[in-house]
């Protein structure tokens, strides 16, 4: 069976930030999303650094059982490149970013994540979360003996990151092979977006939007809506049937269009 996706992506300055340090790709076979940090240039290098190193993945298909293997190479050689950039220049000493990333063969998909930008999917009706944040905040909460006794209201360590790609070793990022099924619906996102608008209405504007463009759309609006303290990036992709060649040119946004 032939698999396609159809995708589209977005990113906007938010309502607070003098620049956009996200960056986001999405083509035939792969989709990802990157939030930069480190100061005013750092974070745009970072992610824009990760994505373009990434982008060299959407070609060919993989067999599935090189799959995973292929997107965690890709983000260790994107790492890398990091590291050699802090090196020649010192001003980007702090600089890092998340990713979140998806590779496609037919009907399975590759994910790497690591930071606090999120992949959902939405499949018969249901909204899941694919990713875990990898935020101080959710660390506590995992290392618990008693997680059920935890607040509900935000913890001030909940931006507060522990694993990110810098340049540094041992930055290995999750890493999973799933399913991937005709219907399907995947959302890709900064924290931007995620941090500002809650899962429920996330849920309403994916399950309403019949296209892409539309999701992407109505989501930036309603994380600027509600005050738009970062930027705010996303990308949204439907699985159909369909000849992967048939395809849109491959999109990029945010700091990596620059």
């Amino acid at each position: 069976m032939n698999v396609t996706i159809k995708y589209a992506a977005g990113s906007d300055i938010g309502c607070n930030r003098e620049n956009n340090e996200d960056s986001a790709y999405a083509g035939p076979r792969l989709i990802a999303v990157a939030d930069g940090m480190g100061g005013y240039a750092g974070g745009e290098v970072a992610s824009s650094t990760v994505i373009g190193s990434l982008r060299s993945l959407d070609a060919e298909a993989l067999p599935v059982e090189e799959l995973k293997d292929a997107l965690g190479r890709a983000v260790a050689e994107a790492n890398e490149k990091l590291r050699i950039a802090r090196e020649e220049r010192p001003d980007l000493s702090r600089m890092g970013t998340t990713l979140t990333a998806m590779l496609w063969n037919g009907t399975h998909v590759a994910l790497a994540h690591i930071g606090d930008s999120r992949g959902y999917l939405l499949r018969d009706y249901e909204l899941l979360q694919m990713t875990g944040d990898h935020t101080m905040d959710q660390l506590l909460k995992a290392e618990s003996p008693h997680p059920e006794e935890q607040g509900g209201e935000p913890s001030r360590l909940s931006h507060v990151l522990y694993r990110v790609l810098d340049g540094r070793d041992d930055r290995d990022p999750d890493l999973q092979l799933r399913e991937a099924r005709v219907g399907d619906r995947y959302l890709l996102c900064s924290d931007g977006l995620s941090g500002v608008v809650d899962a429920q209405t996330i849920y309403e504007v994916l399950e309403a939007e019949a296209e892409p463009a539309g999701a992407v759309a109505r989501l930036i609006e309603l994380a600027r809506a509600g005050g738009g303290p970062d930027n705010i990036t996303c990308v949204v992709a439907d699985l159909l049937d369909g000849d992967p060649a048939s395809g849109g040119a491959p999109l990029l946004v945010g700091a990596a269009a620059q």
